[in-house]
C-alpha cells in the first residue's frame, strides 16, 4: 500500500515487524469490535520515582507458563541522563489480565504483541521528531509524560470518520484503533509541547501480514503549532496537486 495525502505529515504505513509468514494469523485483533488493538497498559497510573505505569513482573495464578520479565529500553529521551523502557511481556500480558482479556491465546502471542507494540512507538517518536526538526530542530527533545486515550476519538480522526461516512469511495471509513497524547520537552525553552497520535491498521500486505499507518500532529494548543499545522497541511496540499494522487484520503487511506 503506498503513501497517500492528508491534512498533516504522518508515517507512511508500517509493516509488521514480526514474520507472519510462518504463522496463523497476526495476534493483534483488527476488526470494528469492542475488542480492539489499543494499548493494554493504564499510562495514568504512573509511578512518581520512576515514570512508568505500575506493572508487576509476577505470573498471574492462572498463567500457564512464565512470560520473560526483562525489559526493552527505547530510542525516545526521558530526561538528559535516561530513556523510557517499555513492558516486559510479564507486565503487558499482567495488563491484559487486569482488563479480563486473561486467554491461553493471548498467552501464547503476548511477546509478539509487545514487538509491535515497541514497534509502533518508535516510529510515533521518529514522526515528533520530524515535527520537532520543523520547529526548532529537534535538539535534544524528550518524552515528558504520556497518556493512553483509546476510548477518546481526536477531533480530527472523528472529522475522518464523518467525511468517510459522507462518500465511502474517497474517504477512509475505518476509526483508529487507540490513541496516545505525548507531552514532548524542548530543554532549551523549558517548552512543553502536546503531540496527538491516532493509530490505524491499514489493509495488510498480500502475504496477510499486518500494516500499520500513524497520523501524529501537534495538538492545536498553541500558536506555534497552530502555525505548523497550517505550513505542513499547505504543503501537502501542495504535494498533493503536483502529483495528481487519486487515491482515498485521510490517516488510513482504505478498508481494512
Amino acid at each position: 500500500m503506498g503513501q497517500t495525502s492528508s491534512a498533516v505529515p504522518r508515517s507512511a504505513p508500517q509493516a509488521c515487524p514480526v514474520d507472519h509468514k510462518a504463522a496463523t494469523g497476526c495476534p493483534v485483533p483488527h476488526d470494528s469490535s469492542p475488542k480492539l488493538a489499543q494499548c493494554p497498559v493504564d499510562h495514568e497510573s504512573i509511578n512518581a520515582r520512576n515514570q512508568m505505569p505500575h506493572l508487576s513482573q509476577k505470573a498471574t495464578s492462572a498463567q500457564a507458563h512464565a512470560l520473560p520479565t526483562s525489559r526493552t529500553v527505547s530510542s525516545i529521551p526521558r530526561d538528559q541522563a535516561s530513556k523510557w523502557e517499555y513492558p516486559s511481556p510479564q507486565q503487558f500480558y499482567n495488563a491484559i489480565a487486569r482488563k479480563g482479556r486473561e486467554t491461553p491465546e493471548e498467552l501464547e502471542h503476548v511477546e509478539t504483541m509487545v514487538e509491535i507494540h515497541n514497534f509502533l512507538n518508535e516510529k510515533a517518536w521518529e514522526e515528533v521528531v520530524r515535527w520537532e526538526k520543523r520547529a526548532n530542530g529537534g535538539d535534544d527533545i524528550q518524552l515528558a509524560r504520556f497518556k493512553g486515550r483509546p476510548g477518546e476519538m481526536s477531533p480530527k480522526a472523528r472529522i475522518w470518520l464523518f467525511a468517510g461516512w459522507l462518500m465511502p469511495s474517497r474517504f477512509n471509513t475505518d476509526p483508529p484503533f487507540d490513541r496516545h497524547d505525548w507531552v514532548v520537552r524542548r530543554p532549551k525553552t523549558g517548552e512543553e509541547v502536546r503531540y496527538v497520535i491516532d493509530y490505524y491498521s491499514a489493509p495488510p500486505e498480500p502475504d496477510g501480514s499486518p500494516v500499520f499507518s500513524l497520523d501524529v500532529r501537534p495538538a492545536l494548543d498553541s500558536f506555534g503549532s497552530i502555525k505548523e499545522r497550517i505550513a505542513a497541511a499547505t504543503e501537502d496540499a501542495w504535494a498533493a496537486m503536483r502529483e495528481g494522487s487519486g487515491s482515498k484520503t485521510g490517516p488510513s487511506p482504505s478498508r481494512s
